[in-house]
């Protein structure tokens, strides 16, 4: 999963001296991190790059689109035949495809850092509009475009200001474009049983290998079972363990249990871990629990595979 830093990387060119122009001049780290888009100086910036940078971000994004696109969200495919306004989670990644070359409108990224509680009295985990059942991308008239082009407009004009509590101000724009999408009946999505089949099975594969390499004992999993995956990815937990047989010829849990192997052996050879660190980093409540987890896919116990 590629860090806000990889994301202006992608739309410099590489330069970091680009990069780092890109970047609002004021913003403070305490702050959390904000910034605006147009989307198609972005796209002239990317001429060789036919879709937009970044599908797997690491922050949120709420998105006004102008031109024919198609969103593939889980196992649904979103059609957006004119203009759409679209709201991106970490919780869930999503492909996000222009039909054509002639694509405008604006963008805001944001970490959940910036849009706290305690500074813009939102919880962005009980928001309807992320949440990871929900159905984020919404077909918008023309007037809706106005409306919501306006909004964006003002954020731009006030991350290029001098006022002082501008960001107080921004997140309140946030929240307005927020609102005005949660007030929005959704798309309706369309199904396809090959397509929704082999999507679901490689969005499982993405969710999974992107909450690793673990880098820190103090870095913990937060997926770690059959269900989890299940309800970020908003299917039913059969649903996926068929599919994901059919696919790959196992199961979710043996999945799973593969890459937490693999991920443990990597801990126990290449770093000075404890085994209690290790075993809480893989998300296991109690040494005992992944001891015996370990031995059963490897027949070592931990500490014996180190040695």
């Amino acid at each position: 999963m590629k860090s806000l830093d990889s994301f202006y990387q992608d739309i410099s060119g590489g330069t970091t001296a680009e990069s780092n122009s890109l970047l609002p001049n004021d913003i403070q780290k305490e702050i959390g991190h904000f910034n605006v888009f147009d989307i198609k100086e972005l796209y002239e910036r990317l001429k060789e790059k036919p879709s937009m940078p970044y599908d797997r971000r690491a922050y949120y994004k709420i998105s006004l689109i102008r031109g024919r696109n198609r969103a593939e969200y889980a196992d649904k495919v979103i059609e957006i035949e004119k203009q759409g306004l679209l709201f991106a989670t970490p919780k869930i990644p999503y492909n996000y495809v222009p039909q054509d070359t002639n694509q405008s409108g604006q963008f805001c990224v944001f970490t959940s850092e910036f849009l706290s509680k305690n500074k813009s009295g939102i919880d962005l985990d009980e928001l309807p509009i992320f949440a990871s059942d929900g159905y984020p991308i919404f077909q918008l008239s023309d007037e809706e475009v106005q409306e919501v082009a306006l909004i964006f407009n003002k954020i731009q004009k006030e991350i290029n200001s001098d006022y002082i509590y501008k960001y107080d101000l921004i997140r309140n724009y946030v929240a307005e474009l927020i609102h005005f999408g949660q007030k929005l009946q959704p798309i309706t999505a369309l199904y396809s049983k090959h397509n929704s089949a082999a999507r679901v099975s490689s969005l499982f594969a993405e969710l999974l290998e992107r909450q690793f390499p673990i880098e820190s004992p103090h870095q913990r999993l937060e997926l770690r079972t059959a269900k989890d995956f299940a309800a970020r990815l908003s299917v039913h937990v059969n649903h996926l363990n068929k599919v994901l047989k059919e696919n790959t010829g196992k199961t979710t849990t043996e999945l799973i249990s593969s890459r937490l192997t693999n991920e443990a052996k990597i801990l126990l050879k290449q770093t000075d871990w404890n085994i209690s660190e290790i075993a809480y980093s893989l998300g296991f409540e109690e040494l005992a629990h992944f001891s015996n987890f370990f031995k059963k896919q490897t027949t070592f116990t931990p500490l014996a595979f180190r040695l």
